[in-house]
Formats: C-alpha cells, sequence, structure tokens
C-alpha cells in the first residue's frame, strides 16, 4: 500500500494562468507559499523563517473556479497529490518539475486590500412615497353574552363501584 497526498496552507503567489487544452478542457496553474515560522531554539539561537513555493495544478472545474476567484494573496487550503514531470529543453537538457495536482480546496482568505479596491456593489433604493392614510374609527363592538344554562349533574349508576 501507498499514499501520495498533500495538504497546503498558503497563499496564492500569483494570479492563476489559466489555459485551454483537448476538447476545451481548463488548466489552472500558479504558485502558493507556506511559510514556517521563524523562532529561537532553546541555544538562544534564532532560526528565521522559511518560505517553501510550491507549483499548483488544477483541472476542470477547479480551474474554473481558480479563474473567478482565486488572486494573488488569496489564502487556499489545498489537498492533491506529488506528480513530477520531466521534459527536454531547446538544448536536450532533461528538466524536471514537482507539481502539486488538485483534489480538493477552500478559499479561506481574500488578499489584503482586495476589499478596498472592488467594493460591492450595492443597489441604490430611492424612498417609495407612499399616500398618507389617515386611520379609520370604527365603532367598537361588544360581544353579546347568551344566558347559561346549567345542566343537573349525573349520578352514576349505583350498581357500579364508584372507581
Amino acid at each position: 500500500m501507498s499514499v501520495n497526498k498533500v495538504f497546503l496552507l498558503g497563499n496564492v503567489g500569483r494570479d492563476p494562468d489559466v489555459r485551454y487544452v483537448a476538447q476545451g478542457r481548463p488548466v489552472a496553474s500558479f504558485s502558493l507559499a507556506t511559510t514556517e515560522r521563524g523562532y529561537t531554539n532553546s541555544n538562544g539561537v534564532q532560526v528565521p523563517e522559511r518560505t517553501e513555493w510550491h507549483n499548483i495544478v488544477m483541472w476542470g472545474r477547479h480551474a474554473e473556479v481558480a479563474e473567478k476567484y482565486i488572486r494573488k494573496g488569496t489564502q487556499l487550503y489545498i489537498e492533491g497529490q506529488l506528480r513530477t514531470r520531466m521534459w527536454e529543453d531547446r538544448n536536450a537538457i532533461k528538466r524536471y518539475v514537482t507539481e502539486i495536482y488538485v483534489d480538493n480546496f477552500e478559499l479561506l482568505g481574500r488578499p489584503r486590500g482586495e476589499a478596498e479596491q472592488q467594493p460591492v456593489q450595492q443597489p441604490v433604493q430611492q424612498p417609495v412615497q407612499q399616500p398618507v392614510q389617515q386611520p379609520v374609527q370604527q365603532p367598537v363592538q361588544q360581544p353579546v353574552q347568551q344566558p347559561v344554562q346549567q345542566q343537573p349533574l349525573q349520578q352514576p349508576p349505583t350498581d357500579r363501584p364508584p372507581f
């Protein structure tokens, strides 16, 4: 048994590059940065923060969502698989690249400053002039009470026990 599963939580490094391949199938690619915080170890030595850059690839519906909503700075949670591919460059040198093929993802935050750059447009509603209506006074009717007739209480038969 083997497992090829990647979980990443990071910030998008550049806007997705979306292309359409065979039969109009979209593919999006972009970089994602994950950063380990810096710290001071027990000996007092400071370890600086460390950023890793990951190549992300999304296909199909995920690529369409990326094209519409993912921008540089967006915080993402990604689940996917590692894939390494090889190609030869112009000089016939073999090159390798490792990518994360996305199985699932969630948008966690917007890029900083996006709220100021793209305000949400609210439709402007003009106040509607309603005609002023005076309340109509109607006489209050009192309910008519009917006299209540009392029925005589019936006694249970004497041949049965009272319980």
